[in-house]
């Protein structure tokens, strides 16, 4: 497969949120404002991106070799929550008002089905180390796309003129249904 259409395809055609709907909880919930939509984004597509890397070489040269392909949820979810340590002790020295910002969603990262997803698909998928670099950058950035362009239209909405039975939380899930079937566009692209 060209690394191109891999990585088109996990940012646009099987957008994490739109169309695998992986993810859902930090999207609802950090997507009010843009500056801290923006950072969520960021250490997901970190945490993605390098659990991954690791996992890919955790299951070939470990899990495989000593034939303990059945820890294999159990070893994936430890070094899930071991990254997700070491970016909340980053940011919680580097940038404490994003700490703050991002709240309870950022341990959450851990139980964040999007990240066990992409590094249970790229193994199910039989990607070499290099299709899972590329996979995993293309997904985590299309899960960053999403909550970015979510977060910007939901500030949008907090100032429009809405129904009182649909503010708040209904217009948000009508939004991003709206922009799921917009992605959905995504499928016939040819590439």
């Amino acid at each position: 497969m060209n690394l191109f259409s891999l990585f088109i395809g996990a940012l646009l055609v099987n957008n994490i949120i739109f169309a695998k709907f992986m993810g859902i909880c930090p999207f609802l919930g950090v997507s009010k404002k843009i500056n801290t939509a923006i950072g969520m984004g960021v250490a997901v597509t970190f945490v993605i991106t390098l659990s991954s890397i690791i996992t890919w070489l955790l299951q070939n040269f470990v899990l495989n070799k000593l034939g303990l392909g059945y820890l294999q949820t159990i070893a994936f979810i430890l070094v899930i929550a071991a990254l997700v340590q070491f970016v909340e002790m980053f940011l919680k020295k580097s940038s404490p008002s994003l700490y703050e910002a991002l709240g309870v969603y950022l341990p959450l990262i851990t139980t964040n089905c999007a990240v066990l997803g992409v590094a249970l698909l790229n193994i199910k998928d039989n990607y070499n180390l290099v299709e899972t670099i590329v996979n995993s950058l293309g997904s985590s950035l299309s899960f960053l796309l999403a909550i970015v362009l979510f977060a910007g239209i939901r500030e949008r909405l907090a100032l429009a003129d809405i129904p009182e039975s649909l503010q708040g939380f209904p217009i948000a899930l009508i939004t991003a249904g709206l922009m799921s079937i917009a992605f959905l566009g995504f499928s016939g692209l040819a590439i």
